[in-house]
């Protein structure tokens, strides 16, 4: 069996994991494909050990671009998405995400690595308080249009700069304002789309002077990882966005709170 062949394996067997997340709490699986990815990257030795971030990053949110578009396809035939705010939040994403995939490309590496980690532990540390806590007695006001985008641009920037669809920083903020939870959800796994699209182009563009199609890469994105990710992950987010309505949502964060965890110390360690 050759490399290529068994890469697309394990990122098939990645993809249906992260893809059932991605429908359930409406994340694009950004914060597990990013750590797992480089390991694979460097396992076969694919790219360079100082871009082995950035390809993960650029691939993993070029692989949301899809995941997102199941998951939120399956959140809206269940009417999951505020449609009344989804195009404000997605503007500021859109901006966020643009801006971002350029700046990231002149960031040292170390750098992208330290905003995945010290990211991924505030998320994590959020979603264990938040799994403990009972819904809040006062309703908490959504802020203006304008003020809405501005919050939404920078949790579209921080998203897109470490390769994840926005859901994990969306979800909370949304909630905090009162937005119910499946509605927040629905509501990341559309802007999804968005920070995955405008992430991947300036990803695309920014990094085609570092890597040639002609070895399978899409500027930063690498090509049969996406694919072997996205084959599988398309069907099984709405798996996981039909399991909303069954499953304790306080129980599988406080479980994904600690695998998020356990990845930031993995990308930590390499």
């Amino acid at each position: 069996m050759s490399e290529l062949v068994l890469l697309m394996i394990f990122c098939a067997l990645l993809g249906s994991g992260v893809g059932f997340l991605a429908g359930l709490l409406g994340i694009g699986g950004g914060l597990i494909i990013v750590p797992v990815l480089s390991s694979i990257l460097l396992h076969f030795n694919l790219v360079p050990p100082e871009q082995v971030v950035i390809v993960a990053v650029a691939t993993s949110l070029a692989s949301i671009l899809f995941t997102s578009t199941s998951s939120a396809m399956a959140h809206h035939k269940k009417g999951n998405v505020p449609w009344d705010l989804a195009p404000w939040i997605m503007t500021g994403v859109a901006l966020g995400a643009l801006f971002s995939g350029f700046m990231a490309a002149l960031l040292p590496e170390t750098t992208v690595r330290l905003v995945f980690v010290v990211s991924v532990v505030l998320i994590a540390l959020k979603m264990l308080y938040s799994s403990t806590q009972s819904a809040p007695s006062e309703e908490r006001q959504m802020p203006n249009k304008g003020l809405l985008t501005l919050f939404t641009t920078i949790t579209g920037g921080l998203s897109a700069m470490i390769g994840i669809g926005g859901g994990a920083l969306l979800v909370p903020l949304l909630t905090f304002f009162s937005i119910d939870m499946k509605k927040a959800i629905g509501c990341a796994s559309a802007c999804g789309i968005v920070i995955a699209l405008f992430g991947s182009i300036g990803y695309i563009s920014s990094g085609s002077s570092h890597f040639a199609l002609g070895d399978g890469f899409a500027g930063f994105v690498y090509l049969p990882a996406l694919l072997g990710i996205v084959c599988t992950s398309w069907f099984t987010a709405p798996l996981g966005a039909k399991s909303t309505h069954y499953l304790p949502v306080s129980t599988i964060k406080k479980i994904f709170a600690v695998l998020l965890l356990v990845m930031a110390a993995n990308m930590l360690m390499h």
